[in-house]
């Protein structure tokens, strides 16, 4: 016989984001479920062990465990249920509104989930080489950055002795240094942007207190060997054409790809939600709600962040407004946020009038000054000055939302 359950709120995805939305969702007294495909909760927080994480949340810093741990305590002492080594397989959206959702487990079977809202916070999958069409045969000891990370420090395990790393993304990064310090030697790191993808803080910790050289505007052109991996060639970018007269050879055993992540929104496409080209995340208001009434997205699934703090506080506000829409008081947003060329995404897309709202953006520029400035009916009704923008971090803010579309302008302050 399969199972039936029942909740107010089902939360797919256990990471930082499950945890803090749960968190809210329960204290709250709304009946909640967390449902992960691993054993724990955690996510990719468990694989990272340097430090670094929980200066927002806990005022003190942690290693991704620690964090993980901190935040699976603070969800199930507000009363958050859990089913673990469990995956939904599909949601549908029944005529009351309500959400039904199959589940298989190897430890609890085949079950049906019967909610009245759904939180997805599943996070992302890496971007592979498959992704990007690169050149050359397909050797061993190509991995993803974070398959390496989890290969070393879950399994103990090194992926080789040379290695070099396509992309500038911040597990790269991490994971440049990571290597350094187990005794393989990171020859390069490849970047195909003009700057790095990565946190300034990360390339000054990661590269440059280990010498490890950073190429900007380079392509891969080839990836050697046969059974396996025995180097890589790249080459600079001439107007988005590599110089194949300039390339650069590096023998090495390793290829590591850190080169972007893809939130996993599978599960929510079918049901109609609306997904934003230029965060490949679901569109959402100030609630988090999806286009799907009912439906809300938070953490990297809904958009990449910076750092674990930045989801788990995006996380804990949209289980707020969860439970807002459980009680019959949210607010329904009625305006749209818009924005200017040097803005690549501005969430929300819509918001409620006389709410202190949350507005975050992705910059395309780099600069040491600019002007973020919130305009209504062409008038300027806030400024904020920001330092050192680029495109790797992102931007915050919080505005008291009028009754009315809102442009947000973000343009460099000359010296």
């Amino acid at each position: 016989m399969i199972e039936t359950l029942s909740y107010d709120v089902a939360i797919i995805g256990g990471g930082a984001a499950g945890l803090f939305a749960a968190k809210e969702t329960a204290a709250a007294g709304c009946s909640t479920l967390v449902i992960d495909r691993e054993k724990r909760t955690g996510g990719i927080l468990n694989q990272c062990i340097h430090p670094g994480f929980g200066l927002h949340c806990f005022k003190r810093e942690l290693t991704g465990p620690e964090f993980a741990a901190e935040a699976d305590t603070l969800a199930r002492n507000a009363g958050a249920d859990f089913r673990l080594d469990t995956t939904v397989r599909e949601i549908r959206r029944m005529e009351d509104g309500s959400f039904q959702l199959d589940l298989a487990s190897g430890e609890y079977g085949i079950s049906t989930l019967n909610a009245k809202t759904v939180i997805l916070t599943a996070g992302c999958r890496e971007r592979n080489r498959g992704n990007l069409a690169i050149p050359g045969k397909r050797p061993a000891g190509v991995w993803t950055a974070g398959a390496a990370q989890k290969l070393m420090n879950i399994d103990g395990l090194l992926p080789g002795k040379q290695a070099v790393i396509v992309g500038s993304g911040d597990i790269g990064l991490i994971m440049a240094r990571r290597l350094t310090w187990s005794g393989v030697k990171v020859l390069a790191v490849i970047e195909i942007l003009p700057h790095p993808s990565g946190l300034i803080r990360n390339i000054a910790q990661c590269l440059e207190d280990f010498n490890i050289p950073l190429y900007l505007s380079h392509s891969v052109v080839d990836i050697r060997g046969s059974e396996h991996v025995s180097g890589i060639s790249v080459a600079p970018l001439v107007n988005g054409v590599p110089d194949m007269e300039k390339q650069i050879h590096f023998d090495c055993d390793t290829v590591l790809f850190s080169v972007g992540l893809i939130p996993s929104n599978e599960l929510i496409v079918p049901l109609g939600a609306a997904i934003d080209p230029a965060t490949n995340g679901a569109i959402v208001d100030s609630n988090g709600e999806t286009t799907v009434p009912g439906l809300f997205s938070a953490g990297n699934v809904r958009h990449v962040h910076d750092l674990v703090d930045f989801v788990a506080e995006e996380a804990a506000e949209t289980g707020r407004a969860v439970v807002r829409k459980l009680r019959g008081e949210m607010a329904k947003p009625e305006f749209n946020a818009h924005k200017n060329a040097a803005l690549r995404y501005v969430i929300p897309s819509r918001f409620a009038a006389g709410e202190n709202t949350h507005f975050r953006f992705r910059p395309v520029i780099s600069a040491e000054r600019c002007e973020l400035t919130a305009l209504c009916n062409g008038e300027v009704i806030k400024r904020w000055t920001e330092h050192f923008v680029n495109p790797a971090e992102m931007i915050q803010v919080q505005l008291e939302t009028p009754a009315a579309d809102v442009t947000f302008e973000l343009n460099e302050v000359k010296k």
